[in-house]
């Protein structure tokens, strides 16, 4: 479990984190939701320690991360896997490169016992035997996918996903939703998910934080957001046409 206690953060005069207190649970797809600017990256960022907070303090399993010295920092951070928004892979190396490199950068496994990994990981998001493309020869998809491979190469016990569905089409964005959720259960991780996207929402949104005018405006799950009377939560979901269809086919089943 991950807990954040009391952050705030501010750049200059720009207040962004205002006293933001959330759990985000073991074993559970966490998701961060608001509108572009409120700050959702900006505490990501806070929680894995690339901003220090002006205030309050981040936990993992009741570690205080905050008050820990860079080396102890450095040993949660190797409990961490990340996927970025635009996948960050790195274009001069192959697939295989690409899974490998947090264990030749953070372990002191073998080349066998690295190879067996990258490929145990490749096979889990089924991409076993695509060792030797490179990114450049690879969908969207796959490279999403090659990510989240590297992601877990150190069997995190945390991940992080920045805007895991960012260019994706839809039918690829439920691949890649089923595949955090699966890896999530499966490997017991807290995972915590940054998204715009509502289909995540609802359809792998265990916990939900939505963060609106620089502070913790609303938490729940998948289920009760759909039911919210919460004004600024059902602006943000309902924005689109098809969350609108929805909301108005849940009215009248329930009227």
């Amino acid at each position: 479990m991950i807990e954040v206690k009391g952050v705030s953060k501010s750049f200059g005069e720009n207040n962004v984190l205002s006293d933001i207190s959330a759990k985000f649970e073991k074993g559970k797809v966490n998701l961060i939701i608001g509108q572009s600017g409120e700050g959702k990256s900006v505490l990501a960022k806070c929680i894995v320690g690339l901003h220090e907070p002006d205030s309050g303090a981040v936990f993992y399993d009741d570690r205080n991360f905050t008050e820990m010295s860079r080396k102890g920092k450095k040993l949660i951070r190797k409990e961490i896997g990340m996927l970025f928004q635009g996948s960050a892979l790195f274009d001069s190396m192959t697939v295989e490169q690409n899974v490998m490199f947090p264990l030749t950068m953070f372990s002191e496994m073998n080349k066998q016992d690295k190879l067996d990994r990258v490929n145990f990981c490749l096979e889990r998001v089924n991409l076993y035997g695509k060792n030797n493309l490179f990114p450049s020869e690879c969908s969207g998809g796959m490279q999403k996918r090659i990510a989240i491979a590297r992601s877990i190469s150190m069997n995190p016990r945390y991940l992080f996903c920045d805007e895991p569905n960012s260019g994706l089409d839809p039918k690829t964005a439920i691949v890649i939703d089923n595949l955090i959720r699966e890896i999530t259960y499966e490997y017991n991780m807290t995972t915590v998910v940054i998204t715009h996207d509502m289909n995540s929402v609802i359809e792998i949104g265990d916990t939900i934080l939505f963060i609106h005018n620089t502070k913790n405006w609303w938490q729940g799950n998948r289920d009760n957001i759909i039911t919210t009377k919460n004004k600024e939560v059902l602006d943000f979901v309902y924005a689109s046409d098809f969350m609108k269809e929805i909301r108005s086919s849940i009215q009248g089943k329930q009227s």
